[in-house]
């Protein structure tokens, strides 16, 4: 009996083959006749040899850029490790199985029937009424007119979505998974049809076909120019970076840096009341991505914001992590917390600083406050605040997908200098979403070769930290897998055991109603391990948008529960629910954990007369690469 293949290479061997026409540099020239089966006038002919010149001389520098560097085409590249994953992936899955792929196949015939009857064609065409094709299945990466406008194309991509549904519904049906390995399985399957989606392929995709023969395959020599450019610098590109200058268009508040270890810097920014809060407030923020996040812009930025309501705000800006950093840990991160805390209650003459804590470093500022706990220090801290940050892992997501020994001893691997490139934690983190951060990129601007727009959060997404290679294995190894955090006395940091039942500082919790980093139910867990009061906010959006929503912007909204729910379901059932952004909430919050005032003058104006300061803000850490 001969060998079927399996129904991704029944729907995909043949396009596949053309789909090398888009690369004919490689192998050979694109043939536009061939592919529209119409005549070309000499203008035409003229245009695509044009065309196809270009495109050879673009592959051919490049291969010969490579031949001279054969390290330059870093890891994400290599075609292997994705070869193997979906070979791994296939062996899993049934659809080898005869009444496996007969089955799809009875399916598959009965849908080709009813899509082709919407035409007026095949056994179900009497069926036809009015000219609107109401097809059974709808996605937005097919929602141009296009791919309803011919009847080859409809069939191509509702047996795509038939063929995810259906592979989708197997990994839910399999037996002898357990929880983890089925959620891995899912995780993989999601990614693996996700990039087979027709939508991905040149001459599969009426839009990118249309525009092609439009310019005369002009998009494709600007595609494979994006395409290139990325594959030197080993990283998908969202926007256009050449928009945006470090203190001129983002991270544009004033401040000054007034201290600076190895590890990081602290902004001080300068205020714009003459009265502020008498407690500072020092914000941590992730060091796996950039501290502007929180100062995108004048009219997105919270620290502006925070600024204008009276607070003396620092922030802790990280270096990226290069090769002295080999030896950096997570308790190396926490003694930074307590020293920037240190120096600003000295550089302030005051008790104590209002923190927040945004995700890995809203976990780290979770052992910090168990840690002055324990020694009893706990009175540098008046209050606490939580942006989308966990400290209890078992619920964690998608990323806990990445962290098994297989995925701990390949980040090793990458890691051979004792840092990790922060282009794998941005892949990772893209792969997370990735119709909408790789795939929709590769269709707009190596397919369509339309140009990267100027936005300013995209461009923050895109730039990368490098990552302490020990940091990152620790951290992964005993919070994500491990779940050790909230074991009392499981884990030592500064050679002390730490326990999260300890800390009754005054708490704010953020979470992501759409957070797909650090998901609500994860994030809510921190109540069921802090014993102090805690005030618990479940904002509109996901990781990014849900933290940084101005009240200036009307977007979203927020929910409160002022009960006592004893989970997140609980509170959402009892949960008021309030337009726009919670911004305005957190502020009186920390205005009822200490009202004080004090002129804002002295050291309170940062770089003013006698304050011996290093830089303006951003400062030197955050340009690093």
């Amino acid at each position: 009996m001969t060998e079927t293949p399996d129904p991704f290479t029944n729907l995909y061997e043949h396009p596949a083959k053309l789909v090398r026409a888009m690369f004919a540099p490689m192998t050979g020239a694109i043939d536009p006749s061939a592919m529209t089966g119409a005549a070309m006038t000499p203008e035409d002919v003229q245009a695509w040899a044009e065309t196809n010149t270009r495109l050879q001389a673009l592959w051919a520098e490049y291969q010969a850029e490579q031949m001279s560097n054969p390290q330059a085409l870093v890891p994400y590249f290599d075609p292997a490790r994705w070869m193997a994953l979906a070979t791994d992936w296939y062996r899993q899955m049934p659809l080898a199985q005869t009444e496996q792929q007969q089955a799809l196949w009875d399916e598959g015939m009965k849908l080709w029937q009813d899509v082709l009857g919407q035409y007026g064609l095949g056994p179900k065409a009497s069926d036809k009424s009015g000219d609107d094709i109401e097809l059974p299945r709808k996605d937005r990466r097919f929602a141009d007119e296009k791919w309803r406008a011919h009847p080859a194309y409809a069939l191509i991509h509702q047996t795509y979505l038939f063929l995810a549904e259906r592979v989708g519904e197997m990994v839910d049906r399999m037996e002898g998974l357990s929880p983890h390995q089925r959620d891995q399985l899912r995780f993989t399957t999601k990614a693996i049809t996700e990039a087979a989606s027709p939508a991905n392929f040149p001459l599969l995709n009426p839009v990118v076909m249309e525009r092609t023969m439009e310019t005369r395959g002009r998009n494709l020599v600007k595609g494979m120019e994006h395409l290139l450019a990325d594959m030197r610098r080993g990283q998908l590109s969202h926007t256009d970076a050449s928009a945006f200058t470090l203190g001129e268009n983002i991270a544009t508040t004033p401040g000054k840096v007034v201290h600076e270890t190895p590890l990081y810097q602290l902004i001080q920014y300068t205020p714009t009341t003459e009265k502020v809060l008498a407690t500072p407030l020092v914000i941590f923020p992730p060091w796996i991505n950039r501290f502007y996040i929180l100062d995108l812009n004048e009219k997105k930025s919270f620290v502006k914001w925070a600024v204008e309501q009276g607070v003396t705000v620092f922030m802790v800006s990280w270096k990226s992590a290069d090769a002295s950093m080999k030896d950096v840990v997570w308790d190396d991160y926490v003694r930074a917390q307590i020293d920037a805390i240190d120096h600003i209650r000295a550089r302030l003459d005051v008790p104590n600083v209002h923190m927040i804590g945004y995700c890995v470093a809203g976990t780290t500022l979770a052992a910090t406050l168990a840690l002055l706990h324990r020694r009893g220090e706990e009175d540098k801290i008046k209050s606490a605040t939580f942006f989308t940050a966990q400290v209890d892992f078992e619920k964690a997501g998608e990323l806990l997908n990445f962290v098994d020994d297989q995925q701990l001893g390949a980040i090793k691997a990458l890691s051979p200098d004792g840092y990790l490139d922060g282009r794998y934690m941005a892949a990772t983190f893209n792969l997370l979403r990735g119709t909408d951060l790789i795939w929709n990129y590769v269709v707009n601007n190596y397919l369509l070769g339309e140009d990267y727009p100027a936005f300013d959060l995209l461009h923050w997404n895109g730039d990368v930290t490098n990552l302490p290679a020990k940091w990152h294995e620790q951290y992964l190894r005993d919070l994500y897998r491990d779940n050790r955090l909230v074991e009392a006395d499981a884990l030592s940091i500064d050679n002390t055991p730490i326990d999260l039942g300890l800390v009754k500082t005054p708490t704010y919790v953020q979470a992501g109603k759409e957070d797909h980093i650090a998901p609500a139910e994860s994030v809510w867990r921190l109540k069921d391990h802090f014993t102090g009061p805690i005030r618990f906010v479940l904002a509109g959006s996901g990781h990014i948008a849900g933290v940084v929503n101005p009240p200036t912007s009307g977007k979203y909204q927020y929910w409160t529960n002022d009960g006592e729910p004893r989970s997140l379901a609980e509170f959402r059932e009892g949960a008021e629910e309030h337009p726009g952004s919670w911004w305005p909430d957190w502020i009186d919050w920390l205005r009822e954990q200490d009202g004080e005032t004090v002129a804002a003058s002295g050291k309170r104006k940062p770089g003013g007369k006698g304050d011996k300061v290093i830089e303006d803000a951003p400062g030197r850490y955050v340009a690093t690469r």
